[in-house]
């Protein structure tokens, strides 16, 4: 059963592809997804929570200036980048808002496992990812009017509150349990990524089938967007960690944090205060991190065998 949850979790971004695909071609499979898009994003982030000890939350602490520059990066790099992709593009508002809303998201929990095959500081990454989550409620909904409060109407309270309810609560809250009921959790542990992975898969296929037949006309389009997008976060933050001279480590775990984001949360909040169009790129972004996540992982690992390889070479 281990392997199999295993090679499900290895292959999600096959799943979420397929998923993504099926909502295009029969949305009537996966309509009855719509109205269950938030309370399902809440199960991902309570599993999250439920990974999380309150001896995490300590990290940040422990490490201030390192996750400050994290997060600053997090908050800047990606939210920057989706505007200029927007003005370049000129893409419609609807669109538009859902290229900001990634950017404008807190890291994805999938960082945290990227850093870790990318041999990175991963208790620099699980922090970083708490930090900005721990935000979002109100650094996610200012940012996104600041982009884009000319182009669409944007309640600032009301998406404050959905993402205090849909990301922060169920965090804390699986945090609670795990702390309370940590011998159930440990019980729950090999099943929770197979959990989350079902969840995504769901996610995604429900906000492809709510946006119609504008998935095949603008996919391509969106779908450009988002690699470059996810590609300028990985670049750029990997540059910002070396302008403070972190270390090779910390560099990775600051460059995959700002490249991947919770795409989970963008859809999620362009399906309740959007459009369902404005869901496309969080949609095609869950896609697509996992992938070039895997490939940079693949990369940094080749990188320190080949050093490693190089150093046992040099004579003494």
């Amino acid at each position: 059963m281990q392997k199999v949850c295993r090679w499900i979790v290895n292959n999600m971004a096959l799943f979420v592809l397929f998923a993504g695909v099926a909502g295009a071609v029969r949305p009537a499979l996966l309509m009855w997804v719509g109205p269950w898009i938030a309370p399902l994003l809440g199960l991902v982030m309570f599993g999250m929570g439920m990974t999380l000890r309150v001896e995490d939350f300590q990290m940040i602490l422990r490490r201030p200036w390192e996750v400050f520059l994290g997060a600053l990066a997090q908050f800047t790099i990606m939210p920057l980048a989706a505007w200029g992709l927007v003005k370049a593009f000129a893409l419609p508002p609807e669109l538009a808002i859902g290229v900001v809303l990634v950017g404008t998201c807190p890291g994805g929990t999938a960082s945290n496992v990227i850093t870790y095959l990318a041999r990175g500081d991963v208790a620099l990454s699980v922090a970083m990812t708490m930090a900005t989550t721990l935000l979002a409620p109100v650094v996610t909904p200012c940012l996104t009017w600041l982009i884009a409060g000319a182009w669409v109407d944007i309640s600032l309270v009301k998406m404050m509150l959905s993402i205090a309810q849909m990301v922060l609560a169920p965090v804390l809250l699986g945090v609670m349990v795990n702390h309370f009921c940590g011998d159930f959790v440990k019980k729950c542990l090999p099943v929770l990524p197979l959990f989350s992975v079902v969840t995504i898969v769901l996610l995604v296929g429900g906000v492809v089938a709510l946006s119609g037949g504008k998935v095949l006309i603008y996919g391509p389009l969106i779908a450009a967007i988002v690699v470059l997008h996810n590609a300028l976060g990985l670049v750029c933050g990997c540059f910002f960690a070396r302008l403070f001279h972190l270390s090779a480590a910390k560099t990775r775990a600051v460059a995959i944090e700002v490249g991947m984001q919770n795409s989970g949360l963008a859809a999620s909040l362009a399906v309740l205060y959007f459009n369902p169009a404005a869901a496309i790129p969080g949609a095609i972004f869950s896609v697509w991190h996992n992938i070039s996540g895997s490939l940079v992982a693949n990369y940094c690992q080749r990188r320190d065998q080949k050093a490693a390889a190089d150093s046992e070479a040099r004579p003494a």
